[in-house]
């Protein structure tokens, strides 16, 4: 069977299994996401030991360390994802959800609810959390999920997904609700791609050629994620120390993650004590500054290129420029961003406020770092993925942005 067949002949059972998830109660879907979660920490032995198996052929491959930390499961980790699950099940049942509603003058009844999509796809890469997190959201959201991860990641997703399986098996709901896409090639992701009418959306997370790969070849509706090249502007009115432990926080707390800092902007009025500073801080952290003239009269500061700016480091390195003033600010976010997550430091209200209206991402933040764009922050639960596009959903996507509607018309008779 070729891989083609093989993928669509998995949708299918996908297909089949939505069927009856959509019309599935929240109780019975919220004790099938805390049975995922107590499958997931009684198979930690299990699980654990694949994701190991993947760490070591990742760094026997010389994959690069902050690619490997992604990959890496630890006991915290596995608790946090058994915990996504149980916060996920807490969350409101958005399906069924009445948008608007009305009464028409010819006596129409008129609701627009929230309804399952059906069938979505992931695609996604190193990050085998995500296979929990993505499981979790789409069954509480009532759809069947798809995923398939990287190879690099394939033993844990593998141990992952039949844990969650099983719990899902023991809890009156068809196992095929989560199914790993088979193969390891780039041909069932292109099956995957292809799977139109069998699998209702895509989304895309992790970098930038895979986004590219799959918004462009798939003829399956994509939500598309984006890289994070996240903008933290100092302005003159900023309290520069707290300005400095947020940007530490945005930059070093974790830098693996879309949303890290990768760009600091100062402006020039408080450059000469602030940018001392900062480079100290940052280098103390062991984060590389690729400055611009300003930065670069610092030791270790290594001058920055367009690239530079435009980039999504995931390691501890960090692009700086000095500008004008917030408008300057704005116009290198807008050459530069990726339209994930910029942040203002700043105490000025009228900066602050031609900040938030001028800059077009999917989340503006004030006088806090950007980690903070979330799901799990935001209260969302676990996320999906942050998308930075601008149709249906954008930030960081929940149960509601796993949803499409439909219209409900109640009439008595009625004839046009």
């Amino acid at each position: 069977m070729s891989s083609e067949e093989t993928v669509r002949e998995v949708a299918g059972r996908a297909r089949t299994a939505s069927h009856e998830l959509a019309t599935a109660t929240r109780a019975t879907k919220d004790a099938a996401l805390h049975a995922m979660a107590d499958a997931l920490l009684a198979s930690s032995e299990a699980i654990l030991a694949a994701n190991a198996d993947d760490v070591d052929r990742a760094e026997a491959g010389g994959t690069p360390a902050n690619i490997v930390d992604r990959l890496r499961l630890d006991d915290d980790r596995l608790a946090a994802m058994a915990q996504g699950l149980r916060d996920v099940a807490g969350l409101p049942d958005p399906v069924g959800e009445v948008l608007r509603g009305s009464t028409l003058a010819n006596g129409l009844e008129l609701r627009q609810v929230r309804v399952p999509f059906g069938v979505v796809g992931m695609i996604y890469e190193a990050r085998p959390n995500v296979t929990a997190d993505a499981a979790g959201i789409c069954v509480k959201a009532g759809n069947a999920v798809l995923l398939r991860g990287s190879s690099s990641a394939r033993s844990s997703n593998a141990a992952i997904v039949e844990a969650m399986r099983g719990a899902l098996a023991g809890s009156g709901l068809p196992e095929d609700v989560v199914q790993l896409v088979p193969g390891e090639t780039h041909d069932s992701v292109k099956a995957l791609m292809r799977a139109r009418g069998l699998v209702d959306v895509l989304i895309p997370r992790g970098g930038a050629g895979l986004i590219r790969s799959v918004v462009e070849e798939s003829t399956v509706p994509v939500i598309e994620t984006g890289v994070g090249n996240c903008h933290v502007y100092v302005d003159a009115s900023a309290d520069l120390e707290q300005a400095l432990a947020i940007v530490l926080n945005a930059k070093t707390q974790r830098t693996s993650v879309c949303n890290a800092a990768e760009s600091l902007l100062v402006h020039e009025d408080v450059a000469d004590e602030f940018l001392p500073i900062v480079v100290e801080a940052l280098q103390a952290a062991g984060v590389l500054v690729h400055g611009d003239t300003a930065f670069a009269e610092y030791d270790d500061v290594v001058p920055a290129t367009d690239e530079d700016h435009r980039a999504e480091f995931l390691a501890r390195e960090i692009s700086a420029a000095v500008v004008h003033d917030v408008e300057g600010a704005i116009e290198h976010i807008r050459r530069f961003s990726s339209g994930h997550t910029e942040a203002i430091l700043a105490r000025d209200q009228a900066t602050i406020r031609r900040f938030v209206a001028a800059v077009d991402s999917a989340a503006v933040v004030v006088n806090a770092s950007t980690r903070f764009t979330d799901g799990g922050e935001f209260g969302f639960g676990a996320e999906i993925g942050i998308s930075t596009q601008k149709l249906h959903a954008r930030g960081p996507m929940g149960l509601p942005e796993m949803t499409s509607s439909k219209y409900v018309v109640v009439g008595d008779g009625h004839v046009r």
